[in-house]
This record gives C-alpha cells, sequence and structure tokens, in this order.
C-alpha cells in the first residue's frame, strides 16, 4: 500500500513516501480502506520530535483519524461488517497511523459516517471534535449561563468546541484574527476578539471557564487566562507542555485547572455524528491536499493560520 513515512524526527521535508504492507487486524480491530485523513497538530509535533515521538519505531506512519470503508471484520455479524462507511481514530503510535491506504482501527474508536459528510468533510472531524467534546461537555460540563473564554476559536478543536459550548447554552466568548471574526460569530460566539489588536484580559470580564488551546509560549496566554476567571473557575489546558507550573499557578489563585487528553471513543463520535447530521454542528475543511502532498499539508498547518482543519485525500471513495 502506499503510505507516508518518517525515517527520522525534522521537519516537514522528511515527510516522503513508502510503499508498507497492508497492515493485519487482530482480535477486536478493523481493518479499513482510509479514503481520506485528519491533518492535526499532533501530527507536526510527532514528526518533529516530540507530541507522541517517543512511542514510535521508526520509520513511522503519522495521522491519528480518517474516513474510509471498512475491508475486514473481526467476525460475520460484527457491528460495522465490510463496505460500512466509518470515520474513527486509529491506535497511533501503537500501530500503524493513517496518512496510509490501509489502517488497522479498534472497533471502540469508530462510528458510521454521517451520510451528509464526505470522506474529505469527515476526515476532518474525529481527534477535533472528540476533543473538543472532551474539552466543552466532559469536562467543563457546559450549560445554559455558563461564561465560558475559548482561545484560538478558528482552530481544528476551537471551531468545534465554539460550536458545541454554544449548543449547551453557554455565552462563548473566542480569541481569534480579525479575517475570522464574522465566521466565529456564525458558529455562535457571542464575542470576538482580535487577539491582535486587543488584550482578551481588559474586555473579557469575569468567566466560569477558560478553553485554553494556545499555552503559555504564546504571550502568556495561561498566567493572563487566570486573571479573568472568578474565584474557583475552571482552566483547561490542551499544549500542557508549553506550562508545567499551570497547576500550582490556578491552586495559588484559588482556581481549579486540568490538562486534557482526547479519548478516541466512539460512542461520543457517534454523538457528534447525530449533531452533524442534524445541522446542529458543521465541520470546516479549509484545504485538501494529496497524500504526496503530506509535507505541504504539514507546512501550510504549521504557519498557525488555519481556518477549521486540513485534510488529505488519500484514495479514491
Amino acid at each position: 500500500m502506499r503510505a507516508v513515512v518518517f525515517d527520522a524526527p525534522g521537519g516537514p521535508d522528511v515527510l516522503h513516501e513508502a510503499s508498507l504492507e497492508v497492515p493485519s487486524p487482530v482480535l477486536s480491530e478493523v481493518l479499513v480502506r482510509v479514503v481520506a485523513a485528519g491533518v492535526n497538530p499532533i501530527d507536526a509535533k510527532t514528526r518533529g520530535g516530540s507530541g507522541v515521538f517517543s512511542a514510535l519505531s521508526l520509520p513511522a506512519t503519522p495521522g491519528f483519524d480518517f474516513s474510509g470503508v471498512v475491508v475486514r471484520a473481526p467476525y460475520e455479524t460484527h457491528p460495522f461488517p465490510p463496505g460500512t462507511p466509518v470515520f474513527g481514530m486509529a491506535a497511533f503510535p501503537r500501530t500503524g497511523g493513517t496518512y496510509a491506504e490501509y489502517a488497522v482501527v479498534p472497533s471502540l474508536s469508530l462510528a458510521r459516517r454521517p451520510a451528509s459528510l464526505s470522506h474529505v468533510e469527515a476526515a476532518g472531524v474525529p481527534l477535533a471534535a472528540l476533543t473538543a467534546w472532551g474539552l466543552v461537555v466532559e469536562t467543563a460540563h457546559a450549560h445554559e449561563g455558563q461564561r465560558m473564554l475559548i482561545h484560538a476559536g478558528a482552530g481544528g478543536v476551537g471551531h468545534f468546541a465554539v460550536q458545541l459550548a454554544a449548543y449547551f447554552g453557554a455565552h462563548v466568548t473566542t480569541t481569534g484574527s480579525a479575517r475570522n471574526a464574522a465566521w466565529l460569530r456564525d458558529l455562535g460566539a457571542s464575542v470576538v476578539i482580535d487577539r491582535e489588536s486587543t488584550r482578551f484580559e481588559d474586555v473579557v470580564g469575569e468567566v466560569d471557564v477558560v478553553i485554553d488551546l494556545v499555552g503559555e509560549a504564546s504571550d502568556r496566554t495561561g498566567s493572563r487566562s487566570l486573571s479573568v476567571l472568578r474565584r474557583g473557575g475552571l482552566y483547561v489546558i490542551v499544549p500542557s507542555g508549553s506550562w508545567p507550573g499551570y497547576a500550582d499557578a490556578a491552586a495559588a489563585a484559588g482556581l481549579r485547572a486540568t490538562h486534557y487528553k482526547v479519548i478516541p471513543d466512539g460512542d461520543a463520535l457517534a454523538t457528534v455524528a447525530r449533531l452533524l447530521e442534524s445541522g446542529s454542528i458543521r465541520v470546516f475543511v479549509d484545504r485538501v491536499f494529496d497524500l504526496a502532498d503530506a509535507a505541504a499539508a504539514h507546512a501550510e498547518l504549521e504557519r498557525g493560520h488555519t481556518r477549521g482543519k486540513l485534510v488529505l485525500r488519500v484514495s479514491d471513495d
């Protein structure tokens, strides 16, 4: 099968095509033919030598999420028989990633692809939407009247987080660029703060929850966020490596704090699928690259101006 691999950590140019054996599923795993694969910041971090690099055996095929078609199921009456259009997350880095024509996937990490979405659109959903679900629904418990600040609302995780928080009734404030302001309001944000011209702490007021998708490495976003939380409020950071001392800083300010890592839960993904089918939330794919152009996709991702998601087209539908 065609796949994209890297033999050593480095910049986007270390990614190259290779011919690999089709993987074989074991026990409850499903073999899927990958039609499209999502491109995520964790992919670029791992390729660069951080992220989940320490768990890899090189050469490695990156990629966590996908949309495709089941080729082989564990048994005849399995919920996802051969021919079923599915989307979900592979067990990368324990197994090969999704920048390949075939991948083995745990059954519990799958859901049926929403019929209203193409494979390219669906491939942009799993990791980003499940991260947003875990942040907004399972951790912050978004509800009517809650005041939530979401940093980087226009990104892959961010654009789902804004929509889910608004769907569950929270008053959403988000930071982003001026070019994305109208789009973010259309997604459900009540207030959009231009991060390039306005210090969010000067205008946001007091909030109950901060979801920080930026971290301390960029303009001290994390520590500045603590100043806008009410006493006892919740600070949730995703890039926790950028601020090892976040928990102590929050505790000293009388705040709760946690980091978050995505859980590849097929049941939660099926709920997300129903929200997508109903039009309650939507995915935005900014650009689509062919599998052979994975290096260009990573270079684009690392420029930091992506609206929504980047996706690789791996094979024909």
